[in-house]
């Protein structure tokens, strides 16, 4: 049974129910309906089932004032507390207790059968909650005898990991339309004007052959050149080498 400390809950309340004395059962057939004085019920209320716990309580009382007129505790279901009959699916058979215990059965109808299906649903949903509560106590208290998964490395077993380790890439150079880079020029010295493909050109006014070649070989700084202006070879030896 429920315990008085816990928590009531309402599974269902219909407005409409007629309850009916029942004569006794005559055979192993079951209850039939057709057997009670379906035109004048003895008592009409409404019903109103609630929770404590796992047991569930259909409560008879009445629409106005909400004064108890029958319970009846319900430990499972389907089961003996209550009862479909043979030849109907708007009418059931409750067993109700007291207080002190005595127990009777009477009969409940309904007089629509939606109503009736919402009474099965609502009993239905809570006993599959029940089983559910047991199994995952029982699950909880067993032993876990299955095998285990063994994550764990072994004795000289390795793992690698690649993480992003690609190639970089070079990033490329900008060139000059020529294909080369530039290159700044020396620091402080002067820039030598390019030769002239055409060698038969008159040098300028007062600077000989020769000067021009010397200006254009001043950069080797290992090379003495000695001018000879009395040559009449302009294309003879006009350096040596220093030793």
């Amino acid at each position: 049974m429920a315990s008085e400390g816990e928590y009531e809950s309402i599974l269902l309340v219909k407005p409409d129910v007629n309850v009916y004395r029942i004569p006794p059962r005559a055979s192993n057939r079951g209850h039939r309906a057709a057997d009670w004085k379906l035109d004048t019920p003895d008592w009409s209320g409404r019903m109103r089932i609630t929770a404590r716990g796992k047991v569930a309580f259909i409560k008879l009382e009445d629409k106005v004032s909400g004064e108890l007129f029958a319970q009846a505790p319900i430990n499972e279901y389907p089961g003996i507390a209550v009862e479909t009959v043979s030849d109907s699916s708007r009418y059931f058979v409750l067993r109700i207790q007291d207080d002190n215990g005595r127990s009777a059965f009477i009969g409940v109808g309904f007089g629509d059968r939606g109503d009736a299906f919402d009474f099965n649903v609502a009993l239905q949903d809570h006993f599959k909650w029940v089983k559910t509560e047991d199994e995952i106590s029982k699950n909880a208290l067993a032993p876990d005898t299955g095998p285990k998964l063994d994550l764990g490395f072994k004795e000289g077993q390795t793992i690698t990991l690649n993480i992003g380790q690609g190639k970089k890439r070079d990033k490329p150079r900008p060139q000059s339309a020529g294909g080369f880079g530039l290159l700044p020029p020396p620091p402080g010295g002067k820039i030598a004007p390019p030769p002239s493909s055409n060698h038969n050109t008159t040098p300028p006014t007062g600077e000989t052959q020769t000067d021009c070649l010397l200006d254009l070989d001043s950069s080797n700084s290992n090379t003495v050149v000695q001018s000879n202006p009395s040559s009449s070879d302009l294309w003879g030896d006009f350096s040596t080498p220093a030793r």
